[in-house]
């Protein structure tokens, strides 16, 4: 008995000592927000300031001391998330969580995005302070690296720190560039659905632009072969398990003067993007002599996308404008390495590339590229069919000054300055929001045009012989869509399509009109907006198509065979407002309708695969309101029933019985158990949560949410056959600016500032984003400096 005791004290003993160890362990991790730090190539000293919600305020004497400190403060919070996006366009994504992400570091190698990183550097001028500036940022986070304590989750992965550099910078930059992109995963399944179904299926999916929809208007201040669809899926599913943010929409809305009730301008933004954790966004507010900005800042990126100061502010929403075209290239018969031009046969360049794995031997493959671009062909196993296809990127074909842009933009004092930055970003198109406290307002598509033929349809794979010329005609920044304080008193964008300057309506992959013509219909009649009806306005849940859409619908359904149950289930449609809060049972029964609908219309004529691949585009959003309208078209007709010829009633009657009976078997018999906020969720996934004994532990959440897919509020769920409605992207961040009183502007983020789960900023903005609250952007120096916590960076001796 003894003996068992000793054992036991002991056992307790070394309990207690791995405890205490483990605390200490932890408490080495956290971010420090307070104290004294050194920092070597510091000219002064600098004080960051934290508010309540570990947002730094940085004071410096210059730029660079101001920018090398936001790089140490920025890595002590973010460096994991610096990591694995600088990764993505390097192919590195493989070292970190082994072979199964073999094809897309395949993929994005062959993209050229670290290529044209390596190209981009060299040409750089050192002694340019755009240069400069960055390089400061990035000796911060490398101090960091140096002297900070290790992420967990390095530990928890295996890879060791290392040294960035402004090579990373453009990688991470590429890579948000080309999350923007739809091309890749619209192009190939249009061109599928045109020559295994024909012509006449493409007639009704809404590819072209309608006028009869809310377009965002210009003014001017005067002076074939099966491709399997999985370029898209190959990249989506496997960044898509990591929770990595992807660029998804956004809307922004800025008020001139006589529209507001102070007399001065409102900015809103609010980005919609990928829900992670860490979120996207790192706020830091920065002061200089020279310089002042409250900026929003992407992992490993000095400059803020984002931000505004007393005198102006700036956001962006996806231009949504094509900038990535296919090409079928025809090899010659008697050479497989050598394709057709216009002249002869030419041969194709064999690129070389080695890939690192995860426990396992390095992977050396090759690709080929044509003119056009890589032929996507072996570069996966996905990507099937005998016809080489190349792809062709903006991005990485022009010259790259992006980072020079959004330098020149943070810089600027005034709409002057402002828009001269502008013209230097090519790609990706991006909407750019302004407002400043001397009354303009502007809304500028930015992005890098050329004259594209209407006999050229840029949303299918080109042919050999045909498409874009190699040598495009460019168009001068002046004829890209825009408005400069219109005499209507606001610019906006909801990513729908805009109006044409060129005489030519930019190609692209738009979003419906429905937050557009919400945003419109909400800011007409309206001449006196304030903080609180701007901030109220953000967060609304409601759609004016959705209930136009039911109407429509509702004509094509036969009462006379409905049970009581599907007829109470109609009439809490027929009532419906199309708003989403948690307690809305039409928004359930509407949202369950409309995929059984798309289900019912084009599953089996595209098959499973391609029909997932739908409901991964923006067209299937544009195709739902005209096709409820259509009582004829191709669509719907179930080419799977020989002996019948279904007509828009049967299938839309069809899709409602299936709707309604799968939510009775989900939730009972009683409509009022069928609620939104049973449905549909939002959980912030950290790529280590996929870890079922970590997720709790990394993820924030799961949350009812309200809202749905193309309300202002856009929370939004792809249809995946689970009938739950699981957000996977939405505003990632709001942001309401009043000029009339721009100290007491508010935003919020999704989750918290810092992306260190030992650090008490990781979720505590979580519960106040999900209930629609805002914080205030703090910029008062008074005020800022009553924060309890200060860390001090001295030059280091």
């Amino acid at each position: 008995m003894k003996t068992l005791k000793k054992i036991g004290f002991i056992l307790l003993v070394l309990v207690i000592v791995i405890a205490i160890t483990g605390v200490i362990f932890i408490q080495t991790l956290k971010p420090e927000y307070s104290g004294n730090k050194t920092l070597p190539k510091l000219q002064h000293e600098v004080q960051v300031y934290y508010d309540t919600y570990g947002i730094p305020h940085i004071y410096g004497a210059t730029q660079e001391d101001a920018f090398r400190t936001l790089g140490y403060v920025h890595a002590q919070d973010r460096l994991w998330q610096m990591e694995l996006l600088r990764r993505i366009g390097s192919g590195g994504l493989s070292e970190v969580f082994g072979a199964d992400l073999l094809d897309t570091d395949k993929f994005f190698l062959a993209l050229g995005i670290d290529d044209a990183s390596v190209v981009t550097v060299s040409k750089l001028d050192k002694n340019k302070e755009a240069v400069k500036v960055a390089q400061a940022y990035l000796d911060g986070v490398n101090q960091f690296i140096a002297d900070g304590p290790t992420p967990v989750e390095f530990y928890l992965t295996g890879i060791d720190k290392t040294q960035f550099s402004l090579k990373d910078m453009y990688n991470t930059m590429g890579y948000m560039a080309f999350s923007f992109a739809m091309a890749h995963k619209t192009d190939p399944l249009l061109t599928n659905i045109k020559d295994k179904l024909g012509p006449a299926y493409l007639a009704d999916l809404e590819i072209a632009s309608s006028t009869d929809l809310e377009w965002i208007k210009n003014y001017h201040q005067k002076p074939a072969d099966s491709i399997q669809n999985t370029i898209a899926s190959l990249v989506s599913d496997a960044l898509g398990e990591l929770n990595l943010p992807l660029f998804e929409g956004s809307n922004s809305w800025v008020l001139a003067p006589d529209k507001t009730r102070n007399g001065k301008v409102i900015f809103t933004n609010d980005p919609h993007i990928g829900f992670a954790q860490p979120s996207v966004w790192f706020e830091a507010h920065i002061e200089t002599p020279s310089y002042s900005k409250y900026g929003y800042h992407m992992a490993g990126i000095p400059f803020p996308v984002l931000g505004h100061d007393r005198n102006l502010a700036y956001g962006v929403t996806m231009f949504e404008n094509d900038d990535v075209d296919f090409y079928f290239e025809e090899n010659n018969p008697s050479n497989p390495n050598e394709y057709k031009t216009v002249n002869d046969w030419k041969a194709y360049e064999i690129v070389n590339k080695t890939i690192t794995v995860k426990d396992a031997e390095d992977v050396s493959f090759s690709y080929k590229k044509s003119v056009h671009g890589p032929v996507l062909n072996g570069i996966a196993d996905q990507v099937t069919g005998e016809r080489p296809i190349a792809m062709s990127w903006a991005y990485t074909q022009m010259e790259n000054e992006v980072i020079d842009a959004f330098y020149g933009i943070s810089q600027a004092k005034n709409l002057s300055e402002f828009k001269k930055a502008l013209p230097k970003i090519h790609a990706p198109g991006l909407n750019m929001m302004y407002g400043d406290a001397e009354g303009n307002i502007g809304w500028f598509a930015s992005a890098q045009l050329y004259e594209i033929p209407d006999s050229v349809n840029t949303k299918l794979v080109f042919e050999p012989g045909t498409g874009l010329p190699l040598d495009k005609t460019l168009l001068d920044f002046s004829k890209n869509p825009q408005a400069v304080n219109p005499p209507w008193n606001y610019v906006y964008s909801a990513n729908n399509q805009p109006d044409s300057i060129a005489g030519m309506l930019v190609p692209g992959y738009y979003l419906p009109e429905n937050r557009g013509k919400r945003i419109v219909d909400l800011l007409e009649p309206k001449n006196d907006w304030d903080l609180d009806s701007a901030s109220e306005m953000i967060l609304d849940v409601t759609s004016s198509v959705n209930p136009e859409i039911v109407r429509e619908l509702v004509k094509k359904i036969d009462i006379s065979v409905l049970s009581e149950l599907q007829l109470k289930a109609l009439d809490e449609l027929n009532v419906w407002q199309g708003d989403y809060p948690l307690e809305s049972v039409a928004a359930t029964i509407f949202t369950r309708w409309e995929y059984f609908l798309l289900k019912n219309t084009f599953k089996d004529e595209l098959g499973e695969e391609q029909f997932t691949q739908f409901l991964s585009t923006h067209f299937h959003k544009r195709v739902i309101a005209p096709m409820s309208e259509k009582s004829s078209s191709v669509w719907w007709d179930n080419v799977n029933t020989s002996d019948t010829k279904e007509t828009a009633e049967m299938i839309v009657q069809d899709a409602f019985l299936k709707a309604l009976t799968s939510l009775e078997n989900d939730f009972g018999a009683d409509l009022s158990a069928w609620t939104w906020g049973k449905v549909h969720t939002l959980e912030h996934p950290h790529p280590i949560g996929q870890v079922e004994a970590l997720k709790s532990f990394f993820n924030v959440g799961p949350f009812p949410v309200h809202g749905t897919r193309e309300v202002i509020n856009n929370m939004y769920f792809g249809y995946d056959g689970t009938r739950m409605y699981k957000t996977s992207s939405g505003p990632s961040t709001r942001r309401v600016i009043d000029f009339s009183d721009v100290e007491n502007s508010v935003s919020i983020l999704p989750t918290g500032q810092s992306g260190n789960p030992f650090s008490k900023h990781y979720k505590d903005q979580s519960q106040l984003y999900i209930d629609g609250k805002f914080r205030k952007m703090m910029m008062n120096k008074e005020e800022i400096q009553n924060s309890q916590e200060i860390l001090i960076f001295s030059p280091k001796e």
